[in-house]
């Protein structure tokens, strides 16, 4: 493969992922924005409103807060998706290209686990500020104390003049720690690929290494929602740690009923050690976070097991299917791209 032919591959790859990801998003928001409440509440929560279902919470949401309340961190959840899937699949696409010696060699399953572990660190380092922001308007409600930023740009003004530019990559560590969801689904991805392509190989003696020209957008779907799947099983409570570490100050009742003026400490639930303050401060200076190894055991005490996957229900109702979103697109809109350059 030429320089040339490979540096347009590598954008056409970025052109479909980006495509993708907007696409992703303007269908799925809402289910994201419910799962980011549920994450950070632990039950104890005195701003932020207790539903007892996906479904109530969606209800309860358009009620009190109306079409913005569902859409509510839209903008910077569509720039974060738009700019991490158009520079995943570009990383990605990169990584694989320098693993296979330009498509020389086919890749093993650890090597598809390293290009998507390489793709989604660097990912990560990109965009953190962007999903930082999105998390806190997300989690905005009308029972807030503190006043509430009024969009992308007046969150990023305020958090950079009071916590300091380093405030934006608050959560960075267990974001790295999550590149192991992107690893897991993509070599899942790749893998359950190469096998649905050698089973329809089998069937109409095709060439195998066409998969392009073999699969269709049901498979895609299936591909993109199982590999999905397979991945939030197993990392789902780093998401949650995430979640934690990200939301603006919370306030909450005391046992004679009095709102504290403190940060309340968030119960998390995994036994990864961060010692990270992560917290948008009070405006006393009391952080919200003493240490991670007292969120574990809080969580433990407080929510059980249990806490470790709250929230999970709303995750798969909204990425299974956008997973499949995602690859549909993104295979399409690539195969298309493929067709306009060979065409030309």
């Amino acid at each position: 493969m030429s320089e040339s032919k490979s540096g347009q591959w590598q954008w056409e790859n970025a052109a479909a992922g980006a495509i993708a990801g907007f696409a992703t998003v303007a269908a799925m928001h809402p289910l994201d924005v419910v799962r980011t409440r549920f994450q950070v509440n632990d039950g104890r929560v005195f701003n932020l409103p207790t539903y007892k279902n996906t479904a109530h919470a969606i209800l309860t949401i358009a009620r009190l807060e109306g079409l913005r309340g569902l859409y509510a961190g839209f903008f910077p959840a569509v720039l974060g998706s738009t700019l991490s899937w158009g520079l995943y699949f570009f990383f990605y696409g990169r990584a694989k290209q320098r693993y296979s010696k330009n498509g020389e060699e086919k890749l093993s399953p650890g090597l598809h686990l390293a290009s998507a572990a390489e793709a989604g660190a660097l990912v990560c380092l990109c965009t953190n500020p962007v999903w930082l922001v999105k998390t806190r308007l997300q989690l905005q409600t009308p029972l807030h104390q503190t006043r509430p930023y009024s969009g992308l740009y007046d969150a990023l003004r305020t958090i950079m003049t009071e916590e300091g530019w380093t405030a934006l990559y608050k959560g960075i560590v267990p974001s790295l720690f999550l590149v192991s969801h992107g690893a897991i689904q993509f070599t899942t991805y790749e893998e359950l690929r190469k096998a649905i392509v050698d089973y329809k190989f089998k069937r109409s003696k095709q060439n195998p290494d066409n998969g392009d020209n073999t699969l269709n957008s049901v498979d895609y779907a299936i591909l993109g929602g199982s590999s999905k799947v397979a991945a939030i099983l197993l990392t789902y409570p780093f998401q949650v740690i995430r979640a934690r570490l990200q939301p603006p100050f919370i306030t909450i009742k005391l046992a004679s009923g009095e709102k504290s003026a403190c940060q309340f400490k968030p119960l998390l639930f995994m036994t990864l050690i961060f010692c990270h303050l992560q917290q948008r401060p009070s405006s006393d200076g009391i952080p919200r976070y003493m240490d991670s190894w007292h969120v574990v055991k809080e969580t433990f005490r407080f929510e059980g097991f249990r806490g470790f996957y709250k929230g999970i229900t709303p995750n798969l109702l909204k990425n299974a299917p956008a997973s499949s979103i995602t690859f549909i697109v993104f295979e399409n809109v690539l195969n298309f791209l493929r067709m306009a350059r060979k065409d030309n």
